[in-house]
């Protein structure tokens, strides 16, 4: 890549959870079209089909026949989600403890008297 070019590539994982954002604001299951309307058309509807099925796959989505196609529901909330991920990445670190220090670091005041009122919650 020249220093001209930029790089319009997703960092892991984004589709997906762009695509699983508009099945979970969704009130009933959505067709991969109706996924793509939503994601304003900007993917090919392949690529949202391709997502959808991978998704699918992992155990996050469920798929049922409806007509001649297939709609999709997802199987897990965004908050759910979102742990799992941190969760996950946390358990591949070293320092746990050098991690979650950076990570409540960071927490705006806010944040963090969330977390601490819910730890309190899980110790009473």
């Amino acid at each position: 890549m020249t220093s001209g070019e930029r790089n319009d590539r997703r960092p892991a994982g984004a589709l997906e959870d762009e695509v699983l954002a508009v099945l979970w604001s969704a009130s009933a299951p959505m067709s991969p079209a109706e996924v793509q309307a939503e994601l304003g058309g900007r993917l090919a509807y392949t690529t949202v089909m391709t997502t959808l099925a991978r998704l699918e796959r992992k155990g996050l989505a469920t798929r049922e026949r409806l007509g001649r196609g297939y709609v999709y529901t997802p199987t897990v909330d965004e908050a759910a989600h979102t742990a799992d991920a941190m969760w996950d990445l946390l358990s591949r670190r070293s320092d746990r403890a050098a991690v979650l220090a950076q990570f409540v670091s960071r927490l705006s005041p806010d944040d963090e008297e969330t977390l601490q009122r819910l730890l309190r919650e899980m110790t009473d």
